[in-house]
């Protein structure tokens, strides 16, 4: 029996934060949309990522205040962690979000079909619902936006029990005694901070020699002395060469200068990276070029096959939800019209929720000098700033990057209370190409963590105030 075919003038394959934003975007341009998901909308981000991690390290936040709530004259008795309940609302957190996506959809009028994607001859997409059943999806544009899922470990794959990856740490039936974690990335650091504060023993196992390798090395060495502060053993320059699940737990094996180290653990969870999401698709059948897993893409996320896009985390790095999104709403507006010529890449904040919090724009002080530019740097310790002696968040730091010549922007970290939330103030500096003389003339206000980003400006021309 023939199909029936729906018709429309743009269909994109995954409703993540790159899928679904991009969707919003093309129902406003009064684009016949359709979106297909074959899980969750809003896809890992949302259900499984950025949201229920953030949830659950807010529960840690809290209970770690609580703990030091005496410093502040402030007693109470110890907490009690009722982990079923942090788990849950976790839980409940993404579900509600999850709600609003289908809504922000149904509203903006686009049409949600949920099943698996693969490509058909002539911009067809075969949609396949899990009752097996299929629909045939026509479009002048095709946007794969399909994500990536966690990387597995040959000698250590995920059993869902004793090894993990995000889905089960994130949704764990108990608190283990001891948990391995192998990936010192952002999703690895994240979860040792989670569960290290709720009472885990936490080790973690890096194959490069500083933990978060692609943050400023100053960032590194500040968060992981932070970390380890709070019990947690950090193994670095250390290669896994063995692992064997047993009934009580795992024991592994791990090579550290030359030396086998023995480790064994309740739970393990593996965090070295994520591999797109491309099989399946059909592409095979098209002109698109994938190179270890992910699509690859030219301005505006053009693909080999004419019509046919990418976007996020499927494209590669950085694999990250803001990246997706912007590169949705662009990716639509070339196709509607409104952008043309070669595409300007905009700058791409990166954000650790660990505790301490660290975010950063642009490029380490490493990668600058390396770039052959003649440099600046300015570096202003929170201990400076009067709003973090206040809350009594006095660890940290902020670092800006500066080219010599003509005073531009290059890179800005930042490691401590609220990183992430300060970071934007630098990545529209960046944006809107804003020198060192813009930044310098910019007021900031009184009492806050943000003077600390003015003092680090100060600082790279030698004219900080506060220290």
């Amino acid at each position: 029996m023939t199909k029936q075919v729906h018709s429309f003038d743009l269909v994109i394959i995954g409703g993540g934060p790159g899928g679904y934003v991009a969707a919003l975007r093309a129902a406003q341009l009064q684009l016949r949309t359709a979106l297909v998901e074959r899980e969750s909308l809003g896809g890992i981000c949302l259900n499984w990522g950025c949201i229920p991690t953030k949830a659950l390290l807010h529960s840690a936040d809290t209970l770690r205040r609580i703990r030091h709530a005496g410093a502040q004259g402030i007693t109470v008795s110890e907490p009690q962690v009722d982990f079923g309940k942090v788990v849950a609302r976790s839980r409940q957190v993404s579900q509600r979000l999850n709600r609003g996506v289908a809504h922000l959809l149904k509203k903006a009028g686009v049409t949600v079909f949920m099943g698996s994607a693969a490509l058909q001859p002539d911009k067809q997409v075969q949609v396949t619902d899990a009752r097996g059943q299929q629909q045939l999806l026509q479009a002048g544009h095709v946007i794969a936006a399909t994500g990536a899922r966690a990387r597995e470990l040959p000698m250590l794959p995920f059993d869902g029990d004793r090894v993990w990856n995000y889905r089960e740490a994130l949704a764990a039936k108990a608190l283990p005694q001891s948990l391995v974690v192998i990936g010192a990335g952002a999703i690895g650091m994240e979860f040792a901070s989670f569960y290290a504060t709720l009472g885990t023993q936490v080790t973690v196992v890096e194959a490069a020699p500083r933990v978060l390798p692609a943050c400023d090395e100053d960032v590194s060495t500040f968060v992981q002395q932070g970390m380890a502060r709070d019990g947690i053993r950090f193994l670095t320059g250390a290669k896994l060469l063995t692992g064997q699940v047993q009934a009580d737990g795992v024991q592994l094996t791990v090579e550290q200068n030359g030396e086998p180290l023995q480790l064994r653990a309740e739970r393990v969870l593996v965090a070295v990276g994520l591999v797109g999401n491309s099989e399946g698709l059909g592409l095979e059948q098209t002109r698109v070029v994938v190179d270890q897993g992910l699509i690859q893409v030219g301005d505006w996320g053009e693909t080999a096959e004419p019509g046919l896009y990418a976007i996020g985390d499927i494209t590669g790095a950085p694999m990250l939800a803001h990246k997706a999104s912007h590169e949705g709403i662009a990716c639509v507006e070339h196709i509607a019209g409104l952008r043309s010529g070669a595409q300007h890449h905009a700058p791409i904040p990166a954000c650790v929720y660990s505790h301490p919090q660290s975010a950063s724009v642009g490029l380490t002080e490493a990668q600058a000098r390396q770039s052959g530019a003649k440099v600046r740097i300015g570096k202003f310790p929170l201990e400076g700033n009067g709003k973090a002696i206040a809350i009594d968040e006095a660890a940290g730091f902020i670092k800006t990057v500066f080219d010599e010549g003509t005073g531009e922007l290059l890179g800005a970290h930042i490691a401590g209370p609220e990183a992430t939330e300060l970071v934007h103030g630098y990545t529209l500096a960046a944006t809107l190409e804003a020198t060192e003389a813009d930044l310098m003339e910019t007021i900031f206000p009184h009492p806050t963590l943000s003077e600390a980003m003015h003092e680090a400006v100060l600082a790279a021309y030698g004219r900080a105030l506060h220290i």
